[in-house]
């Protein structure tokens, strides 16, 4: 029997074909395997919890009630950090009045709220911090004087616009830290998984700041901390990151600097009963998704994992 080469051209094509859907099948079940593994994980909470996902690579994203407001307890300094590298990119650009990274603070007592710890030690009217020091204690021990004292030097206005300005329509910094005051009056810090991955997605990518500011932005999110997402990873995975803590309330943000597969990861829960399961919890999530895109970071297209060349 004779085929034409224009047939057996085409069925190469459909084979080709086959195989590259054959792949991207596989991969799928993968996902869903993570998607199932974030469910089970849930649903053995005692809380409400919400989980994105977002693979940096292809833009694919796993959302479970990631839509939901939840607060944001401390994960909202990742805004403040933000505004701040913000305002010293504009500096730089010769814009008057933005805040500088070596702007000098002088601690004072005055400025003190409760868990601020590493500001209460140091010497009233006399020990002096750059702002960029001041943004190192604030993501590294959360120490939440540290916080307001930026809050107050960059404006709340701004952090709020800046967030606007990434379209981000739930996210917003509405209270100082641990003013009760305001959280009684319904005044609270507030995101949503979704939004919290846009928000680390639009810093990785490059599209708040220059590439020196960037940098130096997850330099300080990459500090070691004490936090929930890296609880169960290797040692050796970066991971950038603040979680937070409130009575009722655990969260954590972050990217998964995972080899050719970086992933951006919020998970926040509230009404929360156990806060101690509710911690391990988001380790565990983050280690489904670390076992997953570690997999699809160093495998090929059909799954093999094959050794690097020394």
């Amino acid at each position: 029997m004779l085929v034409s080469l224009s047939t057996l051209c085409l069925l190469s094509e459909v084979v080709r074909s086959q195989e590259n859907t054959g792949s991207g099948k596989k991969q799928e079940l993968l996902w869903k395997k993570l998607e199932a593994s974030v469910k089970q994980i849930d649903d053995e909470l005692d809380c409400v919890a919400g989980v994105a996902i977002l693979d940096l690579t292809s833009g694919k994203m796993l959302l479970h009630n990631a839509d939901e407001v939840f607060p944001t307890a401390s994960s909202i300094k990742i805004a403040v950090l933000a505004e701040l590298f913000r305002q010293a990119d504009q500096s730089e650009s010769g814009l008057k009045g933005k805040a500088r990274l070596t702007d000098l603070y002088t601690v004072d007592n005055k400025d003190l709220v409760p868990s601020s710890d590493i500001m209460a030690g140091l010497t009233s009217g006399v020990t002096r911090l750059t702002n960029r020091d001041l943004a190192a204690i604030m993501i590294v021990v959360s120490d939440n004087a540290a916080t307001n004292v930026l809050v107050d030097r960059l404006g709340a206005d701004n952090i709020n616009g800046l967030l606007v300005s990434l379209d981000l329509k739930k996210t917003r910094m509405r209270r100082k830290q641990m003013d009760l005051q305001a959280a009684r009056e319904g005044r609270e810090n507030t995101s949503t998984p979704l939004e919290m991955v846009k928000l680390l997605a639009a810093l990785f990518k490059g599209n708040v700041l220059s590439k020196s500011m960037t940098d130096q932005f997850f330099k300080i999110l990459k500090t070691n901390k004490e936090s929930y997402l890296p609880r169960y990873l290797p040692e050796d995975v970066v991971v950038a990151n603040k979680p937070g803590n409130l009575d009722g309330v655990r969260t954590d943000s972050g990217i998964l600097f995972l080899k050719d597969r970086p992933v951006a990861i919020s998970v926040m829960t509230t009404y929360v009963n156990d806060g101690r399961a509710a911690e391990l919890a988001i380790g565990r999530i983050a280690l489904a998704a670390y076992n997953c895109f570690d997999r699809l970071g160093r495998a090929s297209e059909y799954g093999r994992v094959i050794p690097p060349k020394e």
